[in-house]
């Protein structure tokens, strides 16, 4: 019951904080299963596990963690299990092994668990080493007689400490472990290697693992241009995966036209980024009857929604910039601002929906308090709502204000951008039939 209601709010309060995408190569996550992941935002990427799936899962954390008030005690009210990390406990380390067995006795009886092999949370754009804790549970696990799967996943943030970015959420395809006799010491080494290789081989599959941070803003413009040239659907993970392999292989080969080309698919970028629209704006057709449309809907939505917003505004601003100045003057690293903005809401909403509870009751007795009860919540998501969808409808005017009634510099861009996918195209033909060599 504690777990259902942890997973219920925690994976409701993420679809609220971003933009969740995902995508599934396997939809069967019964039976003993342990999911692997790539660490890159501290608390954020194990809760995202509760978005994927509905069953209970296991958590390996650090052991400090259930040092922290609150968060300790929701750690052990999930059954989680603490991680003696060298750099925390030098001295503790042996205790892992009683972690390790634990964790084993759960696959053992076909519950799942979740680990991320990295070991650390961190900000770089690639994996790091894998360690070799996720193949020594296996390895227990087979020893029982028990055969399990290993599930990836791969999280790729958009910009993980941002309000609504986008975070793209891959699960690959399950290894399959299978159960193992008695092995000899330096068998059972090599056995845990090769798995560790293997569970390397398949993080690296559903994650991007960019050089610099810089490169996916031009391998995602490279996708768009590519995409709209070829008439292929606008997002698939797979064929970014494809670009950053290639965007690496042509740094190394010929860095001199990787340049030249970063250079032109950076400056499109940014000169539509300064127009607030995406390379597919460009095609767009602005016709008499739509903009009518559009302009009556969003009047319309003006005048209904705006003093429901402005209420919205009126009682929440305060938390909201508590929450906000918290997060630029709170000491944390990059990969741990996008966790302490989520804990604090959790904490801040339902401790504000309790103030303005208790000031509906004083102000207005009985029925105050139940306006404000029942009413308080939902006027917070339609005020983030209306932001969010009048913010939208203000990119789009601003769109066609920029570019839909500007023939000449709409004619520029369109032009800049068919050069870029004549060369983009050109490469793909040179460089595609290499990297599908290299994972054939």
């Amino acid at each position: 019951m504690f777990y259902r209601l942890i997973r219920g709010i925690v994976a409701f309060a993420l679809r609220l904080f971003y933009r969740v995408e995902v995508v599934r190569q396997t939809e069967d996550l019964s039976g003993p299963v342990m999911f692997v992941g790539n660490h890159p935002n501290s608390l954020i990427d194990p809760a995202l596990v509760f978005v994927i799936t509905d069953r209970q899962v296991t958590f390996l954390a650090r052991e400090p963690l259930f040092r922290v008030p609150v968060m300790g005690w929701l750690l052990r009210g999930l059954d989680a299990l603490p991680v003696y990390r060298k750099q925390d406990h030098p001295g503790l380390m042996e205790k892992n092994e009683g972690t390790l067995d634990t964790a084993a006795n759960a696959l053992a009886s076909s519950r799942a668990i979740t680990i991320f092999p990295e070991g650390k949370s961190h900000s770089a754009p690639q994996l790091s080493e894998i360690k070799t804790g996720c193949a020594r549970i296996a390895l227990k696990v087979a020893k029982l007689g028990k055969a399990l799967r290993v599930i990836p996943i791969g999280l790729t943030y958009e910009q993980k400490h941002r309000f609504k970015s986008r975070v793209h959420i891959e699960v690959g395809q399950g290894l399959l472990v299978e159960a193992v006799g008695t092995l000899t010491p330096e068998a059972e080494q090599e056995w845990v290697r090769s798995l560790t290789d293997r569970v390397d081989e398949a993080m690296r599959s559903v994650t991007l693992n960019l050089e610099n941070w810089e490169d996916l803003g031009l391998i995602e413009t490279a996708d768009q241009l590519f995409a709209l040239r070829n008439g292929y659907r606008e997002k698939d993970s797979d064929r970014l995966r494809l670009f950053s392999k290639g965007a690496s292989l042509m740094r190394n080969e010929q860095p001199d036209r990787f340049d030249d080309l970063k250079e032109d698919i950076l400056s499109f970028r940014a000169r539509l980024e300064l127009l607030n629209a995406a390379p597919g704006d460009l095609n767009v057709k602005y016709r008499g009857r739509q903009v009518t449309t559009f302009v009556l809907r969003n009047i319309g939505a003006l005048l209904l929604g705006f003093p429901l917003f402005a209420l919205g505004v009126v009682l929440y601003a305060a938390p909201f910039m508590m929450l906000r100045t918290l997060a630029m003057v709170a000491p944390v690293s990059r990969d741990r601002v996008a966790t302490l903005k989520l804990v604090s809401a959790l904490i801040m909403v339902p401790a504000w929906w309790t103030l303005l509870t208790i000031a509906g009751w004083a102000l207005g007795g009985m029925v105050g308090l139940l306006v404000a009860l029942i009413g308080a919540l939902p006027l917070a998501l339609f005020t983030r709502y209306f932001l969010e969808r009048r913010r939208a409808a203000i990119n789009d005017a601003m769109a066609f204000f920029r570019i839909g009634n500007r023939s000449s510099l709409r004619q520029h861009l369109l032009f800049h951008g068919e050069r870029l996918q004549e060369e983009i195209q050109t490469l793909v033909g040179e460089i595609k039939p290499r990297l599908d060599d290299a994972n054939g």
